[in-house]
């Protein structure tokens, strides 16, 4: 895949992901997060079951002659963190506005330096600061404080961002060992799904005629978002630097946004989208100041 196209990979991706959030909201009408999730995942993982055959089966066996056990390690971090994260913020939209919970969950660029500093010992640049800085105030503004359930959801999206980050960092490790993005793809999502039934059988039913009527959001959901855009995102940070990457990654909430004032009718006021602007402003502060610095030298 050529750069151009990686770019495209990306930013298809990103329009996915902030779009799903619509589909995540709704498809909770009948059925509960945990379920919703179980299925979803279970429904992407068959979706890219065809793509692996096809386009990844005969090349996967020469990739993980390189180092099997390691290739596993990663992909079930990746796995795990996925979960994590994609169940958090599942769970928060039942608390919180659509709009909330993308643009929070973008907290996880700033993040990811600071992970990487701890688990690693790389250099944090001074960027990172002043970008926590107006995240946080914008998160602020974005969160209507007086209101307990939506300060519920807006924190269980802010955890949730800490996995994301986990999740971009170990996909940028295994990218560069392994070209097998379909197989992690499957791993990733087969993981999910099956953790995810562990807390829906315990807390939830599985009612089939609920299940049908969600089939729409949970086939965007895990078709488009849990199976392809995943993938997508796989194939796009192979050609990328993470800088670029992460920028068109935080549109997220952009899309996100508009499409749930366009669908759901979720009006923002003018403290939010200024919480919004803030948040946006910081994520870019972080990744543009230090390629600009880059570029001087």
């Amino acid at each position: 895949m050529t750069k151009p196209q990686s770019m495209i990979a990306a930013f298809f991706c990103t329009f996915i992901w902030g779009t799903t959030f619509i589909a995540q909201d709704t498809g909770m009408e009948l059925i509960g997060p945990y379920v919703f999730n179980t299925t979803r995942f279970f429904v992407g993982f068959l979706a890219l079951i065809p793509f692996y055959l096809f386009l990844e089966k005969k090349t996967s066996r020469e990739v993980l002659s390189k180092n099997r056990n390691r290739f596993i390690y990663l992909s079930i971090s990746i796995g795990i963190f996925l979960f994590l994260a994609s169940l958090l913020q599942q769970v928060a939209l039942l608390f919180t506005d659509v709009a909330n919970a993308a643009f929070i969950t973008i907290f996880y660029v700033p993040m990811v330096p600071i992970i990487v500093f701890f688990l690693f010992k790389k250099k944090i640049h001074w960027s990172v600061w002043p970008s926590i800085f107006l995240c946080i105030l914008g998160a602020y503004l974005l969160t209507n404080f007086y209101d307990a359930t939506i300060r519920l959801g807006d924190t269980l999206v802010l955890i949730c961002a800490f996995f994301w980050s986990l999740h971009i960092i170990f996909i940028g490790i295994l990218v560069e060992e392994f070209d097998a993005p379909i197989l992690v793809g499957l791993i990733q999502t087969f993981i999910v799904s099956i953790c995810s039934l562990v807390p829906a059988l315990m807390f939830e039913e599985f009612i089939l005629a609920n299940i049908l009527d969600q089939k729409i959001q949970i086939l965007y959901a895990g078709v488009l978002s849990g199976g392809i855009a995943f993938v997508l995102q796989i194939y796009a940070q192979q050609n990328i630097s993470p800088t670029p990457s992460a920028i068109i990654f935080s549109l997220e909430g952009v899309f996100a946004a508009v499409a749930a004032w366009i669908i759901l009718s979720q009006i923002l006021n003018l403290n939010n989208i200024i919480g919004c602007c803030l948040i946006l402003a910081g994520v870019l502060f972080s990744q543009i100041i230090p390629e600009l610095k880059k570029s001087q030298i």
